[in-house]
C-alpha cells in the first residue's frame, strides 16, 4: 500500500513540477490579499486586530484559504485524466483504489505545505511575529486538512465527471465555509446570528486553534479542540473520498 501510494505520489509531483502554473496562481491570490488587504487591518480595532498583532489573525486565515481552494479544486486534474484514459489504465493495475487517490492527495498536501511556508516567510517583513513552533504545528494542521479536502475533491470529480458540474459544486461549498470560518476577519466582530452560524463550521475551530498557535499559546482550549476536529475531519473526508473513489471505479 505504501509503495503504491508513493508511486502515484511521484507521478503526480512530476506532473506538477513540469507544469507549475496551478501552484503559482494558487499562491498568487493569498499573497495579493497579504499585500493589498492585510495592511488595512493594522488600523482596525477589536477582535485582536490592530498594529502588527493583526498579522497573527490574518495570516492563519490565508493558510486556511490555501487549503480550501487548493484541496477543493484538486479534482479538476483527475477529470482531465479520466477524459484521457489515465484513470482507466490505472484501474486495471494491481494498485489499491485507496492508493490511487491517497497518492494524488499527498501531492496536493505537500504543495500546500510548501506554499504555506512561503506565505509565512513573505508575511514576516510586513510585521508578522509568530511562534516558530506554532507556525510549524499550524502548517501540519493545514496539511491534514488539505489531505482530507483533496481526497473528497478527487472522488466528487469522478462522480460528477465533468467540469461544468464540478466547478459550481466546489464554489458553492468552499466559499461559505471559508467566509464563515473568519479567514479575513475574526468572527468575534460578527453579529450574534452570524457568529452562531460560524460555530456550526468545523473550519472555524481549526482557524481559532491556528491563531492561538501563532501567538505561542499551546495550552489553550481552542488549540486542543481545533486539532482534534481537524484530525477527525481529515480522517472522515479521506475515508469518504477513498470509499467513493473505489465505488466509482467498480
Amino acid at each position: 500500500m505504501a509503495t503504491q501510494t508513493w508511486v502515484v505520489f511521484q507521478r503526480a509531483m512530476l506532473q506538477l513540477l513540469r507544469n507549475p502554473v496551478w501552484v503559482f496562481f494558487g499562491l498568487t491570490q493569498p499573497i495579493l490579499y497579504l499585500v493589498l488587504f492585510g495592511p488595512l487591518l493594522k488600523n482596525v480595532s477589536g477582535g485582536g486586530l490592530g498594529g502588527d498583532a493583526s498579522w497573527v489573525i490574518f495570516v492563519p486565515g490565508l493558510l486556511l484559504q490555501l487549503a480550501i481552494f487548493t484541496g477543493g479544486f484538486a479534482g479538476f486534474g483527475i477529470i482531465q485524466e479520466l477524459r484521457e484514459g489515465v484513470v482507466e489504465r490505472q484501474r486495471v493495475t494491481p494498485a489499491a483504489r485507496s492508493a490511487l487517490i491517497l497518492g494524488r492527495s499527498l501531492c496536493q498536501t505537500v504543495t500546500v505545505a510548501a506554499q504555506s511556508l512561503l506565505l509565512v516567510v513573505v508575511a514576516i517583513p510586513f510585521g508578522l511575529d509568530a511562534s516558530i513552533s506554532g507556525v510549524t504545528l499550524s502548517i501540519l494542521l493545514i496539511s491534514l486538512m488539505t489531505l482530507g479536502i483533496s481526497s473528497a475533491s478527487f472522488a466528487a470529480a469522478l462522480i460528477l465527471g465533468d467540469e461544468d458540474s464540478f466547478a459550481p459544486m466546489v464554489q458553492g461549498i468552499s466559499l461559505p465555509l471559508m467566509l464563515l470560518s473568519g479567514v479575513f476577519l475574526p468572527m468575534a466582530l460578527a453579529p450574534g446570528w452570524l457568529e452562531g452560524l460560524s460555530r456550526a463550521n468545523p473550519l472555524t475551530y481549526t482557524l481559532d486553534g491556528m491563531r492561538d498557535l501563532f501567538r505561542g499559546d499551546f495550552t489553550s482550549s481552542d488549540v486542543a479542540l481545533g486539532s482534534l476536529l481537524t484530525l477527525a475531519l481529515a480522517a472522515l473526508l479521506s475515508w469518504w473520498g477513498s470509499r467513493a473513489f473505489a465505488r466509482n471505479s467498480s
